[in-house]
């Protein structure tokens, strides 16, 4: 059995016990998350389509904390003028378990 949640603009494929980083939730949402835009379920029985989302199922969560993505450097550089600019940014993520899924 898998869904596919969106959450933070992004969509994942999720199953029962998978840890994800998704984009960073509530402060108040350290223990227990739910993610209700489901767009797709896979169940024994069949796969069900949402219009946009599946009404009355539900991927619950447990919230591990925060991780840090990998560093991303951009670097503007004009040749001959002596101008250089670098900057990095590193995404702050929450990891997510998923702890199930119900339809």
């Amino acid at each position: 059995m898998y869904a596919i949640i969106e959450t933070g603009g992004k969509q994942y494929k999720v199953q029962e016990g998978d840890v994800i980083d998704v984009e960073l939730l509530d402060s108040d949402a350290q223990g227990g998350v739910e993610f209700k835009h489901v767009l797709l379920v896979n169940t024994d029985a069949g796969v069900k389509v949402g219009v946009p989302h599946v009404n009355g199922c539900v991927v619950r969560g447990t919230c591990l904390g925060e991780s840090k993505g990998p560093k991303v450097v951009s670097f503007k550089y004009k040749r001959r003028k002596g101008i250089r600019r670098k900057v990095g940014h590193r995404q702050h993520y929450a990891r997510v378990k998923i702890v199930g899924i119900s339809v």
